[in-house]
């Protein structure tokens, strides 16, 4: 077998190599393109720098360099209006960038940013666990996760989502509640909570017939709320909110307007574009305004 060559850290790019040599190499690890020109002052001061940050980072960053003298096209291609000039690829699209010359501490930290986090490997088993039902499990090896990197978001955000699995309802809320808003997965942030308020109108016995009882009693709405909450469990969907939609029909008044809230909830967890949110928001619609 033959041996894994290292790739360099610290390249000249171009147009023929760009593909290849930022682009491809991007799907491993970060590239730094540090646009410069012979001519550009700054540039002579930024580019040792970043070259010894990349010797530093040995193997987990690239540095690519490009005259933008010689390659206007690229330059063009990424919008490149000042120099230097210097974008970080991952996964084959520019995620950050920056102009002119910064300080040594912010450079590191630019670099650091795009790196995985070092709990990386512990929250892809978290996830595996969670994924298989094993909640418990799951919980355990994201709060493993967050012992090494206790700021990594997608373990923050996957122990809540353990924590809702095992029924800690209020373990769950209060670990969001925490969450700085700076955060930057929002939209995940609010289906958790959708998750939640859907999960709090789920009585806790779950033997409890609700579909029998709405056969016996269409009115009893307290049945239609928590059947609402097992059909969500159950991830059905249309039927879930047909249920929240006949409570809004039979009593807008019913528990402070559950029924309408819990339709949002849904609408918030499954999200605007889901063709089943933007047919129930029009029937929520002619229901409220007749």
């Amino acid at each position: 077998m033959s041996a894994v060559v290292p790739l360099p850290d610290v390249i000249d790019a171009n147009l023929t190599n760009f593909q290849r040599d930022v682009i491809d190499v991007s799907q491993r690890m970060p590239v730094l393109v540090d646009f410069w020109a012979p001519w550009c002052q700054p540039c002579r001061v930024l580019t040792p720098r970043l070259e010894a940050l990349a010797a530093d980072y040995a193997g987990r960053v690239r540095l690519a360099k490009i005259n933008s003298d010689d390659n206007p096209e690229l330059a063009r291609r990424f919008g490149v209006r000042g120099i230097p000039n210097v974008k970080a690829f991952v996964g084959g699209v520019v995620v950050d960038e920056f102009t002119g010359v910064l300080p040594d501490r912010e450079l590191r930290d630019f670099m650091d940013a795009l790196l995985p986090s070092p709990a990386l490997s512990a929250f892809e088993e978290a996830q595996a666990a969670l994924a298989r039902g094993d909640a418990t499990a799951s919980l355990g090896l994201f709060q493993g996760a967050l012992a090494i990197d206790p700021g990594f978001e997608p373990a923050v955000l996957g122990r809540v989502e353990a924590l809702i699995a095992l029924g800690r309802l209020d373990d769950a809320q209060s670990a969001l509640d925490a969450l700085p808003y700076e955060q930057e997965d929002r939209a995940r942030i609010g289906t958790l909570y959708a998750r939640i308020a859907i999960a709090r109108r789920q009585p806790g016995d779950g033997d409890e017939n609700y579909a029998a009882r709405i056969a016996r009693n269409p009115g009893d709405l307290s049945a239609r709320l928590a059947f609402v909450a097992e059909l969500a469990a159950r991830e059905q969907w249309e039927e879930a909110m047909e249920q929240a939609l006949e409570v809004v029909r039979r009593d807008r008044s019913f528990e402070d307007d559950a029924g309408r809230r819990a339709l949002l909830d849904l609408f918030a967890l499954l999200g605007s574009d889901d063709e089943r949110v933007r047919r129930y928001r029009r029937e929520l619609a002619a229901v409220l305004n007749r």
